[in-house]
């Protein structure tokens, strides 16, 4: 077998004026967790001594990619093991016929389990040549970008109690390498990791990032199969354990899949209630606007949210409903999935990006307002100047963006906003979107982008701390990861989308839909109530069938917890 290794170098170290703003001194943050299948040790953040990426020759189909991998896998059992103490081989096998990576994961159960998907395929371009056994060229940068990306089990997995910190953040990019772009951690971090975490997000903690043991890759015009091997002697997960771990979940990946069909045949809504009440959400709206409009008053803006338990009648797989979701929905959005063991999948179709980095470059976008779509292109085009005439819509527009850009320049060079106001249109709403970019002064400068831009005023307010404090004393629910980022970290780039538009399913819960309003002067707490059916019925839709409207006032009682 011909394969191909890359190998990494060192993490440099990294300083900027947005940490002491995400971790003030009055909180004392222990390290995440660093766990390999149960070893755990806290505070680890020195590189691992090997990062490689082996390709193996192109097959013509998965099942045959699934035979290449258990093959390595046996030969690398009877080798001797790397001279490093530590490490992370990634097996890739290329794929020539695209395959897509939601029905791929549809057919696998290990857990954990996670999936992410571009909004637009060239922020995951793929800078890594790819060749066949005989060193032709398989595919480029050039040629293809990545789609898609769904794993199951844990190579490698980071989870914390405590606020994601800048030794967290280390502790992952130990395992990364610029020279094996495709390893990367998968994940999501809790909005607000200093509130009361409830049952239903537990396995969840403050964040939860996973590097996959194995890994489906959907590409432009083909397709890879992967795994990645990785062990660290003082953490007691040796190579010769990562080996045995990565055959035992190659045992029971299954070869063959197929396009899903009938993903809810005869699902109906059953129940469901609404955390708030309609009469609670109008006392929480009122009590905002009356601090808003106060002489003396900071707030600005708070973004407030519900929380949907439905009942169906049947069980919902969180695959085929993402998969329904990314069909129906979309258009101009990101998909993601992400489950630990032992816990509800949280999934959802959002269409806002909280940043891109690739290398030193950095972008980020503001999204604000909503309005339906039209039925005709007519309707559709009045409502879109309707809404970016509203006066208070484009006040709430102008605090987001402004905040993004003055954010975003403590750590950039120019940023730049172009258009600097503009329609979003996505298959059931459209939005109020403009585009930032800005060039980070050190490109480790990572950490503190993410921590700035986290959470922005899109999801909770401004000033940010007072518009915390309004949703920790006023919503009577835990948002968990709901508006917290998601998404990736890699060695050249990553890519955080915010977790809106978003539900937790399975294991228990139901189907807890979220979705959030954002409230400035001048707004009307029935019309944000309105909106809240607007963005949570991209999954109430999917549905075939809806409880009957007059049903709504004896169902819409009681609580989520």
């Amino acid at each position: 077998m011909a394969m191909t290794a890359h190998s990494t170098g060192r993490l440099p170290e990294s300083s900027s004026s947005c940490r002491q703003a995400v971790m003030p001194a009055r909180h004392r943050y222990r390290p995440c967790s660093l766990s390999m299948n149960g070893c755990r040790r806290e505070g680890v953040a020195v590189p691992v001594g090997i990062c490689e990426t082996r390709t193996l020759p192109a097959v013509s189909a998965p099942e045959s990619a699934v035979s290449e991998l258990k093959s390595a896998i046996s030969a690398l059992v009877d080798a001797d093991p790397p001279p490093s103490t530590s490490g992370i081989i990634r097996l890739q096998v290329p794929i020539r016929q695209r395959a897509d990576a939601i029905v791929w994961l549809h057919a696998q159960h290990p857990l954990p389990r996670c999936y992410f998907s571009a909004r637009s395929h060239p922020s995951l371009s793929v800078p890594l040549s790819l060749r066949d056994g005989n060193g032709r060229r398989f595919l480029s940068s050039e040629d293809e970008d990545v789609v898609s990306v769904a794993g199951v089990g844990s190579a490698v997995f980071f989870h914390g109690s405590d606020p994601f910190s800048l030794d967290d953040w280390r502790c992952i990019k130990r395992f990364l390498s610029k020279d094996c772009p495709l390893i990367r951690a998968y994940g999501g971090i809790r909005f607000d990791p200093r509130t009361n975490v409830s049952p239903e997000w537990k396995n969840f903690g403050s964040f939860y990032f996973v590097v996959p043991q194995v890994e489906f890759d959907e590409l432009e015009e083909s397709s890879m199969l992967a795994l990645n091997i990785a062990w660290d002697n003082t953490l007691l997960w040796t190579w010769q354990k990562a080996i045995n771990g990565v055959q035992a979940t190659m045992n029971q990946i299954a070869p063959c899949f197929c396009r899903l069909r009938n993903l809810f045949p005869g699902t109906a809504i059953i129940g469901f209630n609404h955390v708030p009440t309609k009469a609670s959400w109008d006392i929480s709206v009122k009590k905002a606007l009356q601090i808003i409009k106060r002489r003396n008053s900071e707030l600005v803006k708070v973004v407030l949210a519900r929380c949907s338990r439905y009942a169906t009648d049947t069980s919902i797989d969180p695959v085929s409903l993402l998969a329904c979701l990314k069909q129906v929905e979309g258009q101009n959005a990101y998909q993601f999935f992400i489950q630990p063991p032992d816990a509800p999948a949280f999934i959802g179709n959002t269409p806002e990006k909280l940043f891109h980095r690739k290398y030193s470059n950095i972008t980020s976008e503001a999204l604000a307002g909503t309005r339906a779509r039209g039925l005709t292109k007519v309707e559709d085009l009045q409502i879109g100047q309707d809404l970016l005439s509203s006066p208070k819509d484009n006040n709430e527009f102008t605090i987001v963006r402004e905040s993004i850009r003055r954010k975003m320049e403590i750590t950039c060079n120019e940023v730049l906003v172009e258009p600097s106001k503009a329609l979003r249109k996505l298959p059931r709403v459209q939005h109020l979107s403009a585009e930032l970019s800005g060039t980070l002064r050190n490109e480790d400068d990572e950490f503190d982008i993410l921590t700035c831009l986290h959470p922005s005023p899109a999801v909770c307010g401004l000033p940010t701390e007072e518009a915390r404090q309004f949703i920790e004393e006023n919503e009577m629910f835990d948002r968990g990861m709901y508006a917290g980022p998601v998404g990736w970290f890699g060695g050249r780039e990553s890519e955080f989308a915010v977790g809106i538009r978003s539900a937790l399913v399975g294991k228990g819960v139901g189907t807890l839909v979220y979705a959030g309003a954002g409230i400035v002067e001048g707004t009307n707490s029935s019309l944000e109530w309105d909106e809240l059916d607007l963005k949570a019925s991209q999954f109430t839709k999917l549905f075939q069938h809806e409880v009957p409207r007059a049903c709504y006032q004896e169902m819409n009682t009681g609580s989520v917890n």
